[in-house]
C-alpha cells in the first residue's frame, strides 16, 4: 500500500570518517574501560554509532534537538522519534585510524496505528566500510510517535521480566554518563539532558537513556562471554524506556544453538531491551 512518503524510498547518501583515535579513547573513558584504544585496534562493536553523525547547524535544528524534518529522513510531523532497534552484521573489522565510509539507503517508510495513536517506522541500511570492503552492515529502524497528552492515562505498569540469567552485571546511569554519551555522538536530543522537556514535552518521568548506549553495553557483555571470539551478529530492539539515576542490569544466558539470548532489565524487573548475538 502505498503513502505519502513512498518518494523517500530507495534515497542514499554518503558520509566519510576517520576512525579517530581520540574519539575510541574518550569513550573508553566514558564506559570506564581499564585502557583506551590505539591506532590499529579494532573497534569495539556499538562504537561504530560514534562517526557519521551529522553535523546539523544549532538554526537546523527542531524543538527536540534533533535535525529538523526533511532532507535524508522524511519529513513526518510526528514530534517524537527514537531509534527503535537494529539488525547488524560484522563481517571485518574496523580499526582506529581508518577512513571509513558509511553508505545509507532508506530501506523502506510504513504506517502502522498503535494503542496511542499513529506511528512512522522508517528502516535505513547503513553499510560502513573501509577501502571499498564492506566492514558493518546495519538495519536501523528508527519510530515517530504522537505527542503524549498533558491528561493521558499513564502507560499500564510493565510486567516483571522472568527469563533467569546466567551473568550479568548491574549499570548505574548518572548524568555524567548520559551528558559524555551525548556529546560523543553529537546527539542533540533533549531528552537526554533537559528534564523539563523529557518530562513536560514527552511525558517522560526523567532523562532517558540511549537506547544505542544500552544496546553497546549488551554486545560488550556478549565478547565478555564470547571467549575471544568475534561478534558475526547482533539484535536489538527497545521495549521500555530507562532513566537516570535508576539502576538497571544487563544480563544473558546461552542458547541451545550457542547464540547469546540478552537483555537489559530496568529497576522494577521490567524488560527495557531484548537482543541476540552470534560469533564468528
Amino acid at each position: 500500500m502505498s503513502n505519502e512518503y513512498d518518494a523517500w524510498v530507495g534515497r542514499e547518501e554518503e558520509r566519510a570518517e576517520r576512525i579517530h583515535a581520540s574519539v575510541a579513547q574518550a569513550m573508553a573513558a566514558t564506559l570506564d574501560t581499564p585502557a583506551g584504544l590505539e591506532e590499529g585496534d579494532a573497534l569495539p562493536p556499538g562504537w561504530q554509532w560514534l562517526f557519521f553523525n551529522p553535523a546539523v547547524r544549532r538554526s537546523g535544528l527542531g524543538v527536540d534537538g534533533h535535525p529538523k524534518r526533511g532532507g535524508f529522513l522524511p519529513p513526518i510531523e510526528l514530534p517524537r522519534r527514537m531509534w527503535a532497534g537494529s539488525r547488524l552484521q560484522y563481517l571485518a573489522d574496523i580499526h582506529v585510524g581508518d577512513e571509513a565510509i558509511r553508505r545509507s539507503r532508506i530501506a523502506k517508510v510504513v504506517n502502522k496505528v498503535g494503542k496511542r495513536g499513529s506511528l512512522w517506522f522508517v528502516t535505513v541500511e547503513h553499510t560502513t566500510g573501509v577501502n571499498g570492503k564492506p566492514c558493518i552492515v546495519e538495519e536501523q529502524d528508527i519510530v515517530y510517535r504522537e505527542a503524549t497528552p498533558p491528561n493521558a492515562t499513564p502507560a499500564p505498569t510493565a510486567e516483571r521480566y522472568d527469563a533467569q540469567a546466567e551473568w550479568g552485571r548491574e549499570v548505574q546511569p548518572d548524568t555524567t554518563l548520559l551528558f559524555r554519551y551525548s556529546a560523543l555522538t553529537f546527539n542533540g536530543h533533549r531528552i537526554h539532558y533537559d528534564q523539563n522537556y523529557a518530562r513536560n514535552e514527552e511525558g517522560y518521568p526523567d532523562l532517558v537513556v540511549h537506547g544505542p548506549l544500552t544496546a553497546t553495553l549488551l554486545q560488550q557483555l556478549a565478547l565478555e562471554q564470547g571467549a575471544g571470539k568475534s561478534l558475526d551478529c547482533f539484535e536489538f530492539r527497545g521495549v521500555s524506556p530507562l532513566f537516570v539515576s535508576r539502576s538497571f542490569r544487563i544480563e544473558g544466558r546461552t542458547q541451545d544453538d550457542g547464540s547469546l539470548a540478552l537483555w537489559a532489565r530496568g529497576p522494577d524487573g521490567e524488560l527495557a531491551m531484548s537482543a541476540t548475538a552470534t560469533f564468528r
